[in-house]
């Protein structure tokens, strides 16, 4: 197990959270959605942006469908400060 898989099931058990580790689609997904807010808005956004999928998809939006809207919004605010 990886330092990481270790750590998020930690995480998840003290956040009564299921137990198991994240899948590495789950990761890669939040890992992708992190370079691509750093790169197209600020890295400092990253981690609250993370967050905020966290409990849009907490709250009933389907992960993929948050994430979606999140690429969207990310890929927009790089145009927006190009134009």
């Amino acid at each position: 197990m990886s330092t990481l898989e270790e750590w998020t099931a930690v995480v998840r058990t003290e956040l009564g959270l299921d137990p198991g580790p994240l899948s590495m689609s789950e990761v890669r997904i939040v890992l992708d959605l992190g370079r691509d807010v750093a790169h197209a808005v600020d890295r400092v956004a990253t981690p609250v942006t993370a967050y905020l999928l966290g409990l849009a998809v907490g709250r009933g939006l389907t992960l993929p469908d948050a994430l979606r809207r999140v690429k969207t919004l990310a890929a927009g605010w790089a145009q927006d400060q190009q134009d």
